[in-house]
């Protein structure tokens, strides 16, 4: 009975660890994407450098491309304020 009890709290212990320390993936765009037949549109986003780009690119039947979610993002805007047009005084 206590092995079982102690197997529980290990299990326990271990998946709350697991779950307390894993962090949210994080999407980052970058501008450069090496794109063509095997890789598809927009293709291969993973680069920060058209250097770092065309040295992935090279010799595998590929070219860079600017991200185009990279490309065409919005501006983060600051937080919006409301004005009431007719303030009560």
């Amino acid at each position: 009975m206590r092995k079982i009890g102690f197997v529980m709290m290990t299990v326990l212990a271990a998946g709350f660890a697991s779950f307390a320390s894993s962090v949210p993936a994080r999407a980052d765009d970058y501008p450069w994407c090496t794109q063509g037949r095997s890789v598809g549109y927009p293709g291969d986003c993973s680069y920060q450098t058209y250097a770092q780009c065309m040295a992935s690119a090279s010799g595998r039947n590929l070219y860079c491309g600017i991200n185009p979610r990279f490309a065409f993002a919005q501006e983060r805007r600051g937080r919006r304020v409301y004005r009431d047009p007719y303030p009560q005084w």
